[in-house]
């Protein structure tokens, strides 16, 4: 079975971190699943409104939201019971890691695109593929 990812700030914009996630994610082989509270359909995947709406277990999260929405779900992660949270720039404060960390999570604050090998770079969308 190919690895999991949740994107928590997925968006539709080909410019935002959150749907070059997704793309870069599903290059490397990930099975994705985009998470917006008002999409229904980002890159072709179903979009989910919220994290318990995942209908399998996800080994990798990964936010693109601000630290006040991410400390707001940190509870639904920590139900995931997820390998790894990564915490991509912007998306960490002292507040929100100290609390992952008493729910039992590991919070990586790094760039999940990077982490996989790919450059966010090459992910800009000039062309509108």
């Amino acid at each position: 079975m190919p690895p999991t990812v949740a994107i928590v700030g997925a968006s539709k914009d080909r410019s935002k971190y959150g749907n070059k996630s997704i793309r870069a994610h599903l290059k490397v082989g990930y099975r994705v699943f985009p998470v917006h509270p008002k999409e229904r359909e980002i890159e072709g995947l179903p979009v989910y409104a919220d994290l318990a709406s995942i209908p399998e277990p996800v080994e990798r999260v990964s936010m693109y939201v601000p630290p006040k929405i991410g400390i707001t779900l940190l509870e639904q992660i920590a139900a995931l019971k997820p390998k790894e949270l990564f915490l991509n720039p912007g998306a960490e404060s002292p507040e929100l890691v100290a609390r992952a960390r008493e729910l039992g999570l590991e919070p990586i604050e790094a760039c999940s695109i990077l982490a996989i090998g790919e450059d966010p770079s090459e992910l800009d969308d000039s062309a509108g593929a």
